[in-house]
Formats: structure tokens, sequence, C-alpha cells
């Protein structure tokens, strides 16, 4: 039939038409002999428009008795009409009731975020929530469009493993016939093997950190995506990084603004994000926070608020580099013109949203690799199999990591990077 690949996305090519439109009941509101429903069907909302004149007085009847969230089959006329925000409405001449919904939790009023997450599998369909994960949706999948073009090969790494790459504090522990074993905060170690097989490759899934924060910007589980390089050094990892992310941003623009204008984002903050973003070392970051009240020493973290305060001064992304070698994982390269510090860095995203990704270049010499574990009094014995893989064909070799609710979270413009997940775990979430 001409109307099987009608979706409310794609309505434009379709006005004129008689088509079919399966979906649900978002609001509705009668006035006299109309009725004006707001339909859903997965891919966006429109406004339909049905008459007692054209339907019958009988059908009327039945669409009255219509309830947030019904569902329903409408048959009707696509037309023009400038006061749609999509542009477009649907004249109905014909529908169907498929089930009239139970009295829906979420009224169409002001409701807490708290309720609202406990709610979560009836807020997704919500036009904001829905705008969001459709954003989520696109960055997932230009992450892949575009690493796959750069001859990345997706290589996934385990969930589970017997090893930490960067220590054992914040992991999940779990009991995995009578060994140790933890839920995988990172992929990147198995990445490593993998790249020295196939040059180039990532991995793309979700990470668990046992951290108890409470900030906007962490989640207990969180995907992220991880490219491994092999003959790739310091510089040109960092260029692969802001390139991905400047991809992502005009994606978004492109692909996403229907989404964008759905959820109020300031699109001019992200048409303003240019190449390259702008380096600034730990040290020299360290006395600008310094000129904020921050009173910070070498070796110092920085912190969520400093975090906030940098991502507030610039306009741009920017990235933290030569991050001091005691306050970073064993894996990460020493300048060798500055063994203080590792070559690597952390890229903190603009408008309060902090860092969201972070990459080095890693130890590919074998004696610097185990003097690096013993520094740091890691066990020796469960990383034999990554030491392997200095012992046979090492290169020098980089790799990062992106954090996807946080990327989504900040091209969205949200408030909390919980939104950007579609059943987000936090330390006081795990229903439903």
């Amino acid at each position: 039939m001409q109307d099987i690949d009608f979706t409310i996305r794609n309505v434009a090519q379709f006005e004129g038409q008689q088509i079919t439109l399966k979906g649900w009941v978002f609001n509705l509101r009668s006035s006299g002999k109309i009725l004006f429903l707001i339909v859903r069907d997965g891919t966006g909302f429109m406004q339909c428009v049905v008459s007692k004149a054209e339907v019958g007085e009988e059908a009327f009847s039945k669409g009255k008795q219509l309830t947030q969230e019904s569902s329903v089959i409408l048959k009707g006329v696509i037309r023009k009409d400038a006061r749609s925000p999509i542009g477009y409405e649907m004249d109905v001449n014909e529908f169907e009731i498929i089930n009239i919904s139970e009295e829906f939790p979420i009224a169409l009023k002001d409701h807490g975020v708290g309720f609202l997450m406990s709610k979560r599998h009836l807020w997704l369909r919500s036009p904001k929530q829905h705008a969001l994960l459709r954003i989520r949706a696109e960055v997932e999948q230009g992450i892949r469009d575009f690493l796959n073009q750069e001859g990345f090969v997706l290589i996934d790494s385990p969930i589970l493993t017997g090893s930490a790459a960067e220590g054992t504090t914040n992991l999940f522990e779990l009991d995995y016939f009578e060994e140790k074993a933890y839920l995988s905060q990172t992929g990147q170690l198995y990445q490593e093997a993998a790249a020295m097989a196939f040059g180039k490759v990532y991995c793309f899934g979700p990470t668990f950190r046992a951290e108890k924060s409470k900030t906007r910007r962490h989640l207990t589980e969180f995907w992220m995506v991880e490219p491994e390089m092999a003959f790739i050094e310091y510089e040109d990892n960092i260029i692969i990084q802001e390139n991905l992310v400047f991809y992502l941003i005009q994606r978004c623009l492109k692909e996403c603004s229907q989404e964008l204008k759905a959820l109020d984002r300031d699109i001019s903050k992200l048409e303003q994000i240019k190449l390259p973003f702008p380096r600034v070392t730990y040290k020299a970051m360290l006395e600008f926070l310094n000129t904020k009240g921050r009173e910070k020493t070498w070796g110092d973290d920085i912190t969520g608020l400093d975090e906030t305060i940098i991502s507030e001064h610039y306009e741009q992304p920017v990235f933290i580099t030569h991050l001091p070698v005691e306050s970073t994982p064993f894996y990460m390269l020493p300048d060798p013109s500055n063994p203080r510090v590792v070559l690597a860095a952390d890229l903190m995203a603009p408008e309060g949203y902090g860092e969201i990704v972070g990459g080095s270049q890693r130890v590919h010499d074998l004696n610097q690799l185990i003097d690096r574990i013993r520094e740091q009094q890691l066990p020796e014995e469960i990383y034999q199999w990554y030491i392997d893989l200095r012992r046979y064909g090492t290169v020098p070799h980089s790799g990062f990591g992106m954090g996807l609710e946080r990327v989504v979270g900040w091209i969205a413009g949200i408030d909390h990077i919980r939104e950007a997940s579609p059943f987000p775990r936090t330390i006081e979430k795990i229903y439903p």
C-alpha cells in the first residue's frame, strides 16, 4: 500500500495523501463536534483532527472515550498547517480503537524527577525524553560510522574481567566460581591486545564504576566507546578525538534539529564549536584554577567543581594535557622529556558539562610497564597476559575512552546525564 512507509517523522512526503497512522494518544481535547488528538507513533508527535461530520456520530462518541496513552489506528489525509510544530496535521476520516488506557500515572503536568524516574518505563514516552533518546541513538550511530570510516574494527571486550585497569577501589566485585571477578570498568586492556592483531580497533558497551557519587555527571553503569590504535602516538591520538567530537556535533545539528528544538537547546553554542580545540597543560590549568580561589597544588585531582569552572570559562571543548604521573593509571606513558607527567589528555566540554573524553599514549616498553605496575603495587600475576603484549612485537600505541551519556548530555543541553540513559543506574536507583 502507498502509506505503508508513513511515519510522523517523514510526514512532509505525504502531504495531500490518504495515510494510516498507528500510535498512541498523547493528549486530547474536545471542542463541540471536533476532537483534537495529539498522537505519537514512536517517531514523533502530530495533531489529528476528528470531526463528527466526517466520521459519524457513533465513531465520534467512541472517540470521546479515549484517554491518555490509548492506542489507535487512524486513517486520514495529511495537510499543511503553519500553526503545527511540525508544519502538518491530519484530517481523520476513519479510526479504530485498539485499547482504552487506564488512567496514566504521569499526568500532563509538572512532576519531580524522583517520581518520573520511578516511572522511567513510562516517562520514555514524553516528548523531551523521546527527543533525548533519539539524540543518543544518533550519537551512537555517529560514533560507529566515524570509526568504521576511519578503518577501525569493532572488537567486543568482556564485561566480566579478572583484572582491573585502574585499581580495584571502584569495582563491583563478583564471586566467579570461587574466584574473584569484576564488572568491567573499561574494555581498554583487551582493546590493546586486539590492536596488536588488527591495527585500529574499538569496543562500545556498558562499563561499571562503584563510585558513591551523586553528581549530575555520574552513573554507576554507563556506556563508553574505547578506540585503541597501533603505531599512533600522543599528538595523532588527540587529533582523532577532536575530529570525532566535532563530527558528532555536526551530525546532530543536521539530523536532530527537531529533537534539539523540542529540548529548547541553544544550538548557537554548538554551532560555534571549531577545530582545533584549545590545549592547556595540567600545570597551567592549576594556575588558572587558583585564580578562581581553588588553592590547587601539584598532584591534586581535577574535581567536579574544577571541571565546572573550566568548562564554564571556555566556549570550546578544551584538552587538559600532560597529567601528573603519580595520579594516573599504570598504563599511561610518562613523557620522555618530563617524567613528572604522562602523555595523556582529558577533554572538557563547555557549559559546565566537564570531562567527556580521556586518552593517552600507552606504555609499550616491557620493563617500563613492569616498573609502573610495581610502583602502583598492583598484583603482577593477573596482568601477565597484558605484559605479554610487550614481549611479542610491541609498538607505540594510543587510545581513549568517550562517555556516551556525557556527550549526549552536553549536545542535548540537559541538567543531569541520568536522562541520557534509557534506564539509568545510580547509587540510589536500580528500579525499574
